[in-house]
Parts: C-alpha cells; sequence; structure tokens
C-alpha cells in the first residue's frame, strides 16, 4: 500500500480474491461525456501499480542498504573499539602533546586539517590529517589516547559525521550503489517515488477503510485466517498503513541529499529566508595584506596558511567554552588560508541538538563571528533534526532500531507487492494492470488539476517528471495495443 509496492490495493470491500478490473461505470450526469464517479481511485490504483512495479527494485535496494546503515553508528563503536576508546578515563593532556604525538606519528612535516577532542572520559582524541590518496570528503584520522598520548589506531574518515570505514561503505551502499556520482541516480529516483506511491497507497487504503462495513479490523491488522491473494493483500494493506507517514518521512529527508532535486530544496529555503545560517571566517583586508598576524601568537605560519601551532588548538577551544560551546563533541578547524579565522563547531548530532559555532582571531583570541543554532530558523532547525533522525543519530539507539523495523517494513512491502502481481496472473504471461480510462473520465477541472500537480512536481523532482512521463508513454502505448487486440475506434488514455 505504500511507495514500495508495484501492485495496487483494489479488492472488492469484502475481501473477496477476485479482482475488480471492470472501470466504474457510474456517472455523476447524463450522456457518454458525462464525469464518472471514482475516476480519482482509478488514478491512483493505476499510478500506484505502474511506479511500484517499475521503481520498486530501486526502492527494495534502498530499504534494505537503510536498514544496515540504520544500525551503524552503534556496530562502529564495537567494530572500532580499540581505536575510539582510551585505555583509562583520567584528565586528558593539553590537546598540543596530542596534536604533536599525531603528527610524530603521521611525519613528513603534517599538519593537521582538524581535531576532534575527547568527547567524553574514556574516548579517544581525533586528530585528522589531509590526505591525496583518500577519497574527496575523506581525511586521515589518527585516534589518540588523551591521558597518555599513545596512537590507539589509524583510520580513514569521511565527511562532517566522521564516518569509519564501515559506515562509510554502508552510506556509499545506499547512496550511489559505489558507482560515484551517476550511483546517486538511483538513490534520488528511490527517494522521489517513495513519498508519491506511499501517499497513493494510502489514498487507496483510505477508500477502502471507508466503502468496507466489515472486515475494518483487516486492514489494521492481517487476517490470518486468509489464504493466497488475500493474504498478501491483508498483509500488504495492514503493514502499509503503519508505516507509511515513516516512508514519507524518510522520502522528503532523503530527497535534501539528491543531486538535482536537494539543489531546488536549498534555493527554495533561501528564497524565503529559512536557510542554514553560515560562518564568517573571513579576518578582512587587513589581515589579507599584512600576512604577519596570520603566524603571530600561535596561529597559522605566514608562509604555510595551513600549518599550525598546536599550542593554539588549547587557546581557541577555551575562548570558544567562554562563548557558546558547552559540549564535549566539538571540531577544532585552523584556518585553510592567511586571513582566515580559526572555527570551533559543535558536532553533537543527538537530542539536545549542540551545532553552535564560533570564529577567533588566533593572533588576538577575539571572537570574530558566532553562530547559534538557538537562533536558526524554522525551518532550518527541521531540516537540522530531519537529517539526525534520518542518519539514526537524534535518538540514540532507539532511533536506529526503529528506522531499521521501518526499512525492513518498507522492504517487505515490495516483495508482498510483487507477490500479489504474481498471483493475479493468469495461466501464462503476466498479471494485467489495473484497469485504464481514469481521465477520460474525470471532469475538466480534475483533468487540470492533476496536469498542474504532475508538471509541479515534475520540475521540483526531475527524476519524477521524467519516469512520469516515460509512465505516460508506456500507458498511451498499451492503449494502442489494446486498441488493435479489441478493434476499438480509438484507445483510452
Amino acid at each position: 500500500m505504500t511507495a514500495s509496492t508495484p501492485s495496487s490495493v483494489h479488492n472488492t470491500p469484502s475481501g473477496d480474491d477476485a479482482v475488480r478490473r471492470v472501470p466504474d461505470t457510474r456517472r455523476s450526469g447524463s450522456g457518454p461525456g458525462a464525469p464518472r464517479r471514482g475516476w480519482f481511485t482509478a488514478l491512483l490504483r493505476r499510478l500506484h501499480f505502474f511506479a511500484g512495479l517499475l521503481v520498486g527494485p530501486f526502492i527494495l535496494v534502498a530499504a534494505l542498504s537503510g536498514a544496515l546503515y540504520a544500525l551503524t553508528p552503534s556496530l562502529e563503536r564495537v567494530m572500532y573499539a580499540h581505536e575510539v576508546t582510551a585505555t583509562s578515563t583520567l584528565v586528558g593532556m593539553p590537546l598540543a602533546d596530542q596534536v604533536e604525538a599525531a603528527e610524530a606519528y603521521v611525519g613528513g612535516g603534517a599538519s593537521p586539517v582538524a581535531v576532534r577532542p575527547a568527547p567524553a572520559p574514556g574516548d579517544t582524541t581525533r586528530v585528522l590529517f589531509a590526505d591525496e590518496a583518500l577519497p574527496e570528503s575523506t581525511t586521515r584520522a589518527i585516534f589518540v589516547d588523551p591521558a597518555t598520548a599513545e596512537i590507539r589506531g589509524d583510520l580513514p574518515a569521511y565527511g562532517t559525521s566522521g564516518a569509519l570505514p564501515l559506515r562509510h561503505w554502508i552510506s556509499d551502499l545506499h547512496r550511489s550503489l559505489h558507482l560515484g556520482e551517476p550511483g546517486r541516480l538511483y538513490s534520488e529516483l528511490a527517494a522521489s517515488w517513495l513519498g508519491i506511491v506511499s501517499l497513493a497507497g494510502l489514498g487507496l487504503w483510505i477508500g477502502r477503510f471507508v466503502r468496507s462495513r466489515r472486515g475494518r479490523r483487516d486492514l489494521l491488522r492481517p487476517n490470518r485466517a486468509h489464504r493466497g491473494y488475500r493474504k498478501l493483500s491483508g498483509w500488504h494493506s495492514a503493514v502499509g498503513i503503519w508505516v507509511v507517514l515513516g516512508a514519507v518521512f524518510l522520502a522528503a529527508t532523503g530527497i535534501t541529499w539528491s543531486a538535482s532535486a536537494g539543489a531546488h530544496v536549498s534555493d527554495l529555503r533561501a528564497a524565503i529566508g529559512e536557510g542554514t545560517p553560515a560562518l564568517t571566517t573571513s579576518l578582512g583586508a587587513e589581515a589579507e595584506a599584512g600576512g604577519e598576524h596570520a603566524g603571530h601568537g600561535g596561529g597559522a605560519h605566514a608562509d604555510t596558511p595551513g600549518a599550525a601551532d598546536p599550542a593554539t588548538f588549547d587557546a581557541v577551544l577555551a575562548v570558544a567554552k567562554r562563548v557558546n560551546v558547552n559540549t564535549g563533541d566539538v571540531e577544532i578547524r585552523p584556518p585553510a588560508a592567511v586571513g582566515d579565522a580559526w572555527v570551533v563547531q559543535e558536532v553533537h548530532r543527538s537530542f539536545p541538538t549542540e551545532v553552535d559555532a564560533v570564529a577567533i582571531d588566533a593572533s588576538t583570541l577575539h571572537v570574530t563571528d558566532r553562530v547559534d543554532f538557538a537562533d536558526y530558523p524554522l525551518l532550518a532547525k527541521l531540516s537540522r533534526w530531519g537529517v539526525d533522525l534520518h542518519m539514526g543519530t537524534l535518538f540514540g539507539l532507539v532511533n536506529q532500531l526503529v528506522l531499521f523495523a521501518l526499512a525492513i517494513g518498507i522492504a517487505a512491502l515490495v516483495v508482498w507487492g510483487y507477490a500479489m502481481w504474481w498471483n493475479r496472473r493468469p495461466t501464462r504471461g503476466l498479471a494485467s494492470a489495473p484497469a485504464r480510462g481514469a481521465l477520460r473520465g474525470a471532469p475538466w477541472w480534475g483533468i487540470g488539476a492533476v496536469l498542474v500537480v504532475a508538471v509541479a512536481i515534475g520540475l521540483f523532482l526531475p527524476l519524477v517528471g521524467y519516469t512520469l512521463a516515460a509512465f505516460v508513454v508506456l500507458d498511451v502505448l498499451l492503449g494502442l495495443r489494446a486498441r488493435r487486440r479489441s478493434g476499438a475506434r480509438r484507445p483510452t488514455v
């Protein structure tokens, strides 16, 4: 009943195994051109069937890989326990000593691009280095015991989440099937259609619930006495109604990561003034022209902007704690160029969210800019919470288990949908699609509304627009074939 189902839910209200294939011929007026009742339900049924049938495999892969990813934050701490766990819970050494230990381990005069101090007693500090041998957005993380400055591990870490190899591999599978940018089209297609087919399935479920006088309870939980198609349909409908809101949520938040649709979301938020505030790191023309102040007082060296005095990490963190940094989950970034400020950014993504940031001039230890999550616009806050909820970090293990169950439910709906489609097939060949001719029986305003919504969705979600056009072409071709077979004068559209 939700987005992942390729089969339509259109049993008779009494639940008979027979499938209603004859379109409703009741008319609200008289004459052959009068609008027909039930045209919208028929349209939803056909959309649900074709979209689920053709896009179902993409949704199935996204659901299974997403279920696996949901558990990775917890699996990561088990698999990399040696790297992320310190030998004791004693008070840590200064960050300068830990950074120097990491620099000595890496060698070659390397200087860190960021440092993430141990967030809690018993955790290790991550000192992050750029490495040209690693993929884009990936750094080399050196894990340092805060109490002893012992090197506990050396692993690649990806992105702002700091994902370690296991989580990054599963994340890349979920996002692009390890095919790079072209592979992201699969996840965008799955996310874009997941919400649409989920809502179409919800509409079909509501219609059945309203029409049914008996068996409404079966629409909320599967009836174990049913067999065959009724059994499949019962499980499909009952599980679908419980996961439909979660499926729509995953679709909406998943779209924000997509290439084309995600850009439209960002542009829309910026246009209405609900974008995420950005921290200003430029120190101005004086710092860019002078150069000497950039290296004074432990800041970046004038000749090598990326090199940082290890002692400055302690100094800027102390300043940030007096301003707006009040959590252990912090990342400290030296300036990437002469004239830039140091940045101290909270990276605490579980609730309550802590993502405040502060820019500091290392030559004077003055704060040049700050951004507080409390001052975010409402849509920016909702976006942050939505992404973290989607990734399973907002509410910890409970969040991860709910996501896992939701993803498995969506995958099961795909499988049940295909099983229903196969169960309805004749002795030879494949099962036929739901009855055609929905728009032919719609009133003029209904046709106009459908066209406007379809165009709007296609512009905002380009992959939906392309595939929807393909569905229409396929529908027309099926109509032409039916016309030739039946000898009708013209195809129904």
